[in-house]
């Protein structure tokens, strides 16, 4: 394996599943690897430090996981290579802001060919456009040693921070591509063999390496089409001014089997590190096959979600008669979802920024965000007015308004809590939450005490007993700038 957060789980879980084969995570950053070997690696992702406690504790002949900085000598040890390396969106020359940076994968790709002896299976894991397989052959061969011989498979991840651990160790389907040939075949053999130690035979699906790199990004794409989708659906509810609610909407769609309910909630949008680099490189294959009209189709899946959040913003603005120079406003949650401390894309920044930009004090609060990530996700905005408290309780203090910015269990209300969860029982993360104390937030909050609903989690009755003024996302509120006159504000 090598690099990229990816390794570190499929590290872990490969050699929790079979004990019997040797895992070497490799990496060239020496602090990273020292905090995988001390098992507090850099990230939070549920259930992963109760794997790693699992075969870190293994006597020591048993001990089947080991993290290593010298990637030469763990690439010339290994039979079967995964590569998993950051493939990010180029900044640069031709296909900038759209096409996928290859430099890192090919960089990877040298040393193996400059090191390696007799026969690999190298793995892609990374996000990475179609034909890179072929690329991947071609380099290795032409470069490697004439007694090396490679085989390439592509098994993409299909892992969602928050749920990595369950995604890898039940996966609803692992894909295998290999070139059509008797080596290739034989290649994807070694590999399902590997997965059919935990996961069904049928769940396995075998195809060519082109099918394969082009359905991790499909997949990707699609997911972020219907939350685009029925976020415009929500702008079009709040548009109306009348009884209209996204949840409804929702729910009546979900209800119909050739669509489900999964990914069809409304709120300020998507993020993460996936969905907007895989889109705009589906967008880049299409134009480089002269598709414009399918590269426009996808990027307007870009551009719905940018326009959410500015709308998100810009009815913060409206509600709080247009100004809210000055004043304190509380932003809880900053990742890009529950259940991770990822901020890759979150939409927490577009809403802190602009609030920070308008003049407004801010305060944020997230369980698993340190302040330094914040910080450095904000990026060159005046932080002047910007405080991060080390609780909720903290960060609303005094506060005008509250924007719920990141979906996370412990900001529920507790109608929320009973309506949704099963049995009572929280499935991952595999710890519990301590649910806020709405009661005592808004009694510490200044008059009018807006609260911004940005992830549809909270009950707005509840909310509105207590004395505040709520907006969720997808249904007009009493609040807004168009409906004041007609309720007399």
């Amino acid at each position: 394996m090598y690099r990229g957060w990816i390794c570190g789980p499929l590290g872990a879980v490969i050699a929790h599943q079979c004990p019997k084969i040797h895992v070497v995570v490799a990496d060239l950053n020496e602090s990273r690897i020292q905090a995988w070997e001390n098992g507090t690696p850099s990230f939070y992702e549920p259930g992963l430090n109760e794997v790693l406690s699992i075969v870190r504790r293994r006597p020591a002949p048993e001990r089947n996981l080991e993290f290593v900085t010298d990637v030469e000598a763990a690439i010339q040890q290994a039979d079967l290579i995964f590569l998993c390396v950051d493939t990010p969106t180029k900044s640069f020359g031709a296909g900038q802001g759209c096409a996928a940076d290859l430099s890192n994968i090919q960089r990877v790709a040298r040393t193996i060919a400059q090191v390696s002896r007799g026969e690999k299976i190298i793995v892609e894991k990374s996000t990475i456009p179609c034909g890179t397989a072929d690329m991947l052959q071609d380099l290795l061969s032409t470069c490697g040693s004439p007694d090396a011989q490679f085989e390439i498979l592509s098994n993409p991840e299909f892992l969602a921070e928050g749920t990595a651990m369950e995604n890898l160790m039940l996966p609803s389907r692992v894909l295998i591509g290999s070139a059509q040939t008797e080596r290739g075949r034989r290649a994807a053999d070694e590999l399902a063999s590997l997965y059919e130690t935990w996961v069904p035979r049928d769940a396995i699906l075998r195809m060519d390496t082109w099918s394969s790199e082009l359905a991790k990004i499909a997949a990707n794409a699609m997911l972020a089409q219907r939350i685009s989708s029925i976020n415009s659906l929500s702008a079009i509810c709040e548009a109306t001014g009348a009884s209209a609610n996204v949840d409804s909407v929702s729910a009546a769609c979900g209800r119909d089997p050739r669509i489900g309910p999964a990914m069809l909630q409304g709120g300020i949008g998507w993020g993460g590190g996936c969905f907007q680099k895989d889109i705009l490189d589906l967008v880049y294959i299409a134009r480089s096959l002269h598709l414009d009209d399918v590269a426009a189709y996808w990027e307007s899946v870009v551009t719905m979600n940018e326009a959410q959040q500015t709308r998100f913003l810009q009815r913060i603005l409206a509600c709080m008669y247009g100004s809210v120079t000055g004043r304190p406003i509380a932003v809880l949650g900053f990742a890009f979802k529950e259940n991770t401390s990822d901020t890759k894309n979150s939409p927490a920044i577009a809403v802190v920024r602009g609030l920070l930009e308008e003049g407004a004090k801010v305060s944020v609060y997230d369980p698993k965000v340190p302040s330094n990530e914040i910080e450095l996700a904000l990026g060159a905005v005046d932080l002047t007015h910007l405080q991060i408290c080390r609780s909720p309780y903290e960060a609303c203090c005094l506060a005008d308004a509250v924007v719920l910015a990141t979906g996370w269990s412990q900001f529920r209300t507790p109608s929320i809590d009973s309506a949704q969860l099963d049995d009572g029982i929280l499935t991952p993360p595999l710890e519990m939450s301590n649910f806020l104390d709405w009661s005592r937030i808004l009694n510490t909050m200044q008059r009018p005490k807006y609260v911004f609903d940005g992830r549809n989690l909270l009950d707005g009755a509840f909310l509105t007993r207590l004395g505040c003024r709520y907006v969720r996302v997808g249904s007009a509120s009493a609040w807004d700038a168009g409906r004041r006159r007609s309720v007399g504000l």
